[in-house]
């Protein structure tokens, strides 16, 4: 193992979007169980230290891995094509108006059935984009189309975030 390794090459997985996420796990466990710092009490101080930092790149590499937008994300960078979500924020127009009809049903929503259909409908459009990122990473090799699709992502994340959000105040 080498620390500078990506991701994939730690997990000894192909560098693509669809994956086994049980054998995600089950190799994160084989890691840790490797490199976990108690496994080195014996050989020291410095020995630990290694291990520790072992141990938090494997769980770096772990916490991208399993989700599926930050994987997206990780694989457009080893592409040559970085999201950049904080300085390119340009989404095509009917993304934008798709936004702001679900921002205004969200407003509308007097109760939480109403929420949870739209919740229902933006699940829904998040798998699109998600079929979307695998056709583009691992069917088209097209990095720049899928950082795109990868912002939209992001985007409909946070909203799913605001609906959580609205759904916990109206269960209070």
């Amino acid at each position: 193992m080498n620390l500078a390794d990506d991701d994939f090459t730690l997990f000894g997985l192909p560098q693509q979007f669809e994956v086994d996420r049980a054998r995600i796990d089950a190799t994160w466990r084989s890691l840790q169980a490797e490199v976990h710092p108690d496994r080195f009490a014996a050989q020291g101080a410095a020995a630990q230290r290694v291990a520790m930092q072992w141990a938090v790149r494997v769980n770096e590499a772990y916490r991208r891995l399993k989700d599926p937008l930050a994987r997206a994300s990780y694989l457009c960078e080893l592409r040559g094509a970085p999201i950049g979500a904080e300085s390119n924020t340009a989404m095509p127009a009917d993304f934008l108006m798709q936004q702001m009809a679900w921002r205004e049903s969200l407003e509308d929503a007097g109760d939480a059935m109403a929420v949870q259909a739209l919740d229902d409908e933006v699940q829904s459009h998040e798998r699109e984009l998600l079929a979307q990122v695998h056709q583009q990473l691992d069917l088209q090799g097209d990095a720049k189309a899928a950082a795109r699709t990868v912002r939209a992502l992001m985007f409909v994340a946070r909203f799913r975030h605001d609906i959580d959000q609205r759904l916990e105040a109206l269960e209070t």
